[in-house]
């Protein structure tokens, strides 16, 4: 079935999501809704890249630490309250607005490359 919202695979392929791993993981008091401040791995290539996710119901800031996720890392920079967010982690969201990480099934370099 064809669709004017279909994606050809040379834009799903401009869409740069990486595999990271979370260093550090804080409460994101100035954020308006619940949030962490986070930084995540994406290895030498990429380096280090600073995020908010709003994973609060589903995830403490300690049991983050060393989780690999994955997050598009080719979006703009966005100001978010005071961070700069250089990434998007990505996660399923729930009915409730409680969110599950992607995460790979099993341990990856950080910066390989979703596709």
């Amino acid at each position: 079935m064809e669709s004017k919202n279909n994606l050809s695979w040379e834009q799903f392929m401009q869409v740069e999501m990486r595999v990271g791993t979370i260093l550090s993981a804080e409460i994101f008091k100035e954020a308006r809704n619940p949030a962490y401040k986070m930084q995540v791995d994406f290895g030498p290539e990429l380096g280090v890249r600073k995020t908010s996710a709003q994973i609060t119901v589903l995830y403490r800031p300690e049991e983050l630490i060393g989780k690999q996720v994955i997050a598009v890392v080719n979006f703009p920079p966005k100001q978010i309250a005071t961070i700069m967010s250089e990434c998007l982690v990505m996660g399923a969201v729930g009915s409730n607005k409680e969110v599950t990480l992607l995460q790979p099934e099993r341990k990856v370099p950080n910066g390989t490359r979703i596709g």
